[in-house]
């Protein structure tokens, strides 16, 4: 196999290139001075099966541009097949109209890809379920919910609670809640406005209990200090914050930082410094990621990598 990376996340693509015991392809990424992307393959790419690591990071537009230069030039280049790994899939919020004269963005995104010269796709945690039909190319959309599941099983936590930021996670939080056997919690959220978010009432019982805040991403973390507030006043004892995608942008370190999660988990999806702040816990995605490339080599199923059920350990 030929697996290359983007300029997103290096060091991602190192663990995952070591992880399947190969090295890495080499290709030139660079810049123009007007700002434009360059990149080229330095090495065959004819015929073979090519594996496109990029991530969304802090700066999605450069990196959605990169990836859409390296789908292409393999393409031009007489790749039999290009498979895209793109952990953190961009504008994923952007799923449907909510207002009037809005763009579906990930839609947009998704048909991007296809164009540049994708053949499949596989993402991790997707906003929603439904981006997935907004490609007409294979889609593996993977979940990093076993990830989490072993984490916190090693921990054992008691009278542990799994709570969904807003009644749209609810599903996400109901299957990992099944999963840790614990019982789940709803908030009800609205927003005023973009980043700005209020709780109004908690569905479910968390007094005197471990709460787990469960979501797919944090990006300005203004819904998990309004959650934490909303949970504290109703008797929750310790308070975790869990997702797959630290975004972190705008005030989000700074209010981690003073929030005192008992701890905020999240996995290497996107890049970030180490020590970022305290109590700041970072799963790999490696291991899944290159066993995933390994079964679709083989030809073989990619369900029981992922599948809670078939990762779970028996309880009896």
């Amino acid at each position: 196999m030929h697996l290359f990376s983007g300029s997103s996340h290096p060091k991602l693509a190192q663990h995952i290139a070591d992880e399947l015991g190969i090295s890495l392809g080499n290709m030139q990424r660079k810049r123009f001075s007007c700002g434009e992307h360059y990149v080229k393959y330095d090495e065959s790419v004819r015929g073979k099966d090519v594996y496109l690591f990029q991530t969304a990071t802090t700066s999605p537009n450069d990196d959605l541009i990169e990836l859409c230069l390296m789908c292409q030039a393999a393409k031009l280049s007489f790749a039999q097949k290009v498979h895209v790994i793109l952990p953190h899939f961009p504008y994923a919020r952007q799923d449907r109209v909510t207002e009037p004269r809005e763009p579906i963005s990930a839609k947009l995104i998704a048909h991007l890809l296809e164009t540049a010269g994708a053949d499949h796709m596989i993402l991790l945690d997707i906003h929603s379920d439904q981006i997935q039909g907004f490609f007409s190319i294979p889609t593996d959309v993977l979940y990093a919910r076993p990830i989490f599941t072993e984490y916190l099983l090693a921990k054992n936590l008691t009278e542990c609670v799994i709570v969904a930021p807003d009644v749209g996670g609810a599903k996400r939080a109901k299957k990992f809640a099944e999963t840790l056997d614990a019982d789940i919690a709803i908030l009800h959220k609205s927003r005023p406005e973009h980043h700005i978010s209020e709780i109004h009432n908690i569905i479910g019982s968390v007094e005197g209990k471990s709460c787990i805040i469960f979501d797919d991403m944090i990006d300005t973390a203004g819904t998990l200090i309004a959650a934490k507030s909303a949970l504290l006043n109703a008797g929750a004892s310790d308070i975790y914050a869990m997702a797959t995608h630290g975004i972190f942008s705008d005030r989000a370190i700074e209010r981690l930082s003073q929030a005192n999660f008992k701890e905020v988990i999240i996995t290497n999806s996107i890049p970030h410094p180490e020590n970022l702040f305290q109590n700041l816990t970072v799963l790999s995605i490696a291991p899944l990621l290159a066993e995933v490339i390994r079964h679709v080599e083989r030809g073989e199923s990619v369900t029981n990598i992922y599948s809670d059920e078939m990762r779970l350990p028996q309880r009896t």
